[in-house]
């Protein structure tokens, strides 16, 4: 006798509410985990997918132009002249492969080894076109090959009809058309110069291709933008150093396979202090590093260690140069290009494949060794750069020992300045470092003391960009913000020993204010750059304005928001006002003078908040540190290459390109006059 079923409760949890995605349903119930978001991250992460394929072609060597247009309508298409996308029906699913690509998630030519279409690949999990596909509601492709010319159009993921060929064709390659959907994404608009910024990258990494931009969005204008770089990272490092004063002419480069593993890495020497090192596999950026770093690394202070004995730069007393001392000032890009990468995390940030780091070690240390014998100068010059550093951090070390051994990490005091919070729990605090004491003040007297500390600064902080660590050590300022930060820096950084979970900077909504924010933030940059990439960083954003109308108050963070809050304040009535006065007549009321930052407009007042010691303390934590109501930024490295071009020249030795800086963006500044 077959059991009897259970009754029903409302909410219950039966077989009939197991639900089954199928096709590309997943894709539009859940966009966030195949692009990371819906916003404009999102959106030009369809670009990347559709235009990975196409260097895949590339780094195959079946393509040599990829072209890639921004066209009206909202609507963005790439072409290359690859193989195209096989038509021909695939047998065990009995539809054309090119519908399999286009509809079917993990359908691709890059998961079959040596047999498959693809030796090397960016993208090995065959979402991307898919992908695309699922968040459109309208895309279309076209290849040409095997004489013929064939189109298939797509919406949101779903055929509109079959594979047809509409013409003959004596070319090959594939076109895809599409315009994202407005019911996934907040916003279409693609972001030109992020679309440039990322394809010159790409085009770097992937050398004798020929990638054009066109921008066909405005009706009767084309604007073109072309790509080609013969250099391959050579020419990537020279772009990563045009701001910067090289120690040496010659571009350390060398292109070599070893098994199956292609290397490619250039090096160049600047006056500058931090190293910039940019690693990539398949064209994928990894922030993280990984085993083609370490194998880098370690052939790089092997040989010049040797270089440095054997032409006596080392004398028999002296110590071995450091990793630290031979990376100082040093810009490199190091791309590999290998068959089955295997990346720790879904990020991709980090490379984990141990048999390149030989690869990587090997090609290094032959090539290096000689170019220095076959570039004397070139050699000289570097390697009395790492001597200098090694001296110089030597320094620094005996310095911060000094600042550190003696101070907090050591369990003594903190800064007698750090008001610092009851609660030791590192997780759940937060440090606010303030501009000025009287600022400082304030926020001390309005803060939650259990979990908020304020550490107030006095003036501007050494600019880091421009010193060695032995020199920044000697900064009161900057030992204060190292002491209570607990990490400690440079090679004996440690981010589990950090005080706080938020640093908060806090400063004046001034051009004086706005100097010591990117002051702070050079340092954490250029010595704290694991914080910026964990999330730790946040600039506090204080209100512009306070206005008030009888016993209403509002504060406004921008002069548009001031007007909005002017003219609700306006049809406003109030309690005992003169019944002679029309509201028309209160709204036409010249502005009068009180004092100096405050105005009156219809029996408004408004004030203009020059800096943070005007607020009191009870203002201050109601605006800028009460997490109920506060207005936050979080810093982020979206782009490390281009975040270390722009502190270069902003922060850097060099006048020229801050001038040409300056006059480019003169326009677009922001002036607070």
């Amino acid at each position: 006798m077959a059991p009897k079923e259970p009754k029903k409760k409302a909410g219950a949890y039966g077989a009939e509410q197991i639900t089954v995605l199928e096709g590309l349903d997943p894709v539009r119930k859940r966009p966030g985990m195949y692009i990371g978001s819906t916003g404009p991250d999102g959106l030009h992460h369809l670009v990347w997918e559709v235009a990975d394929n196409a260097f895949d072609e590339a780094m195959a060597g079946h393509a040599n132009e990829i072209t890639v247009a921004l066209l009206p309508d909202r609507k963005m298409s790439v072409h290359d002249n690859g193989r195209g996308i096989p038509v021909e029906t695939h047998k065990q699913f009995r539809v054309s492969a090119l519908e399999l690509v286009m509809t079917k998630l993990h359908a691709g030519g890059k998961f079959g080894g040596d047999e498959s279409g693809y030796k090397v690949s960016g993208g090995l999990h065959g979402v991307g076109v898919s992908v695309v596909n699922a968040l459109s509601d309208e895309l279309t492709v076209v290849v040409e090959r095997d004489g013929g010319e064939f189109t298939q159009t797509y919406e949101r993921g779903k055929p509109k009809g079959k594979v047809k060929q509409i013409g003959k064709s004596r070319n090959h390659g594939t076109l895809v058309t599409f315009r994202p959907d407005a019911t996934i994404f907040s916003s279409l608009e693609f972001d030109l110069k992020r679309i440039l910024d990322h394809f010159r990258q790409q085009c770097y990494l992937t050398k004798g291709i020929k990638l054009v931009v066109t921008d066909e969005r405005e009706k009767g204008r084309r604007d073109v933008y072309g790509f080609y770089f013969e250099g391959g990272v050579a020419s990537y490092v020279r772009h990563l150093n045009h701001a910067k004063q090289a120690k040496h002419e010659n571009v350390f480069y060398v292109e070599k396979k070893i098994e199956k593993a292609e290397i490619e890495i250039g090096l160049q020497y600047t006056e500058d202090y931090q190293e910039a090192l940019y690693a990539f596999t398949n064209n994928i950026w990894n922030p993280e590093g990984g085993m083609h770093v370490q194998g880098f690394r370690t052939a790089l202070t092997r040989v010049l260690n040797n270089y440095a004995r054997t032409k006596g730069y080392l004398k028999e007393k002296d110590d071995n140069l450091t990793g630290d001392d031979v990376r100082e000032g040093m810009t490199c890009v190091i791309s590999v290009k290998i068959p089955e990468p295997q990346f720790e995390g879904q990020t991709k940030a980090k490379l984990g494949n141990p048999e390149v780091r030989g690869y990587v070690e090997t090609v290094m240390s032959d090539a290096f060794a000689t170019y220095l014998e076959e570039h004397p100068r070139d050699g000289e010059a570097i390697v009395g750069k790492c001597v200098l550093a090694q001296r110089a951090r030597a320094a620094a070390r005996a310095a911060r020992d000094t600042v550190l051994r003696k101070g907090a990490l050591e369990g003594l005091t903190l800064p007698g300045k750090l008001a610092d919070c009851s609660s030791k729990d590192p997780h759940s605090t937060e440090l606010y470092i303030v501009e000025g004491d009287s600022a400082g003040g304030s926020a001390k007297q309005g803060r939650d003391r259990e979990y908020q500390a304020i550490l107030p600064l006095k003036g501007k902080i050494l600019n880091v960009e421009r010193a060695r660590l032995d020199k920044m050590l000697s900064n009161e300022q900057i030992k204060n913000i190292l002491i209570a930060l607990g990490t400690n820096i440079g090679e004996q950084f440690d981010i589990t020993k950090l005080r706080y979970e938020r640093i908060i900077l806090m400063t004046d909504a001034d051009v004086d204010g706005a100097h010591i924010r990117t002051l702070l933030l050079t340092l954490f940059y250029r010595y704290f750059p694991e914080l910026l990439r964990t999330g730790h960083i946040f600039i506090a954003k204080p209100p512009l304005f306070r206005l008030q109308k009888g016993k209403a108050v509002h504060y406004a963070y921008s002069d548009e928001e001031r007007d909005k809050i002017v003219k609700t304040l306006q049809t406003m009535k109030i309690v005992g006002a003169d019944p002679r006065v029309r509201p028309e007549q209160e709204e036409m009321a010249p502005a009068e003078s009180e004092e100096e930052g405050v105005t009156k407009v219809s029996g408004i007042t408004i004030q203009r908040y020059k800096g943070l010691g005007e607020m009191n303390a009870e203002q201050l934590w109601e605006t800028t540190m009460d997490p109920k109501t506060r207005t936050m930024k979080i810093v982020t490295i979206d782009d490390a290459a281009a975040a270390d071009e722009t502190f270069d020249i902003l922060m850097g030795a060099d006048v020229a390109p801050r001038k040409r800086f300056i006059q480019t963006h003169a326009k677009t500044a922001n002036l607070d006059v």
